[in-house]
């Protein structure tokens, strides 16, 4: 089983991943690319699954991060991929993740996101 700091670190990356492969598009350029979708929607999915595995008395210390709303996308994306709204992903991308990349990279261990600069 990985350890809670391995899987925060996992979703940091998969968050930074995520903003790297958007960097520069708008919304209809990402509403066309699906290269850039499919890989976005990967990253999706390790986040998620990172997320659903990180123990509960971490998720308990860190009321901020929204936990459920996180796996929620993740049940959407892995059981119900033929009704993914990709609007709807992108306006998550633009919105939500900047201030979730912010807070997950704060609840690092300070080692741990030394290792991805």
């Amino acid at each position: 089983m990985r350890s809670d700091e391995a899987l925060l670190l996992e979703m940091v990356i998969a968050l930074q991943k995520i903003s790297r492969f958007t960097q520069g598009l708008n919304e209809a350029m990402f509403l066309t690319n699906d290269l850039v979708q499919s890989a976005v929607i990967r990253e999706f999915q390790i986040l998620d699954e990172a997320a659903r595995l990180v123990s509960e008395e971490t998720k308990a210390r860190t009321p901020t991060i929204p936990w459920k709303l996180i796996t929620g996308m993740r049940n959407r994306l892995i059981h119900e991929y033929f009704d993914v709204r990709l609007d709807v992903l992108w306006t998550t991308i633009q919105r939500d993740l900047p201030h979730l990349s912010i807070q997950m990279i704060a609840i690092l261990p300070s080692h741990a996101s030394d290792n991805e600069s």
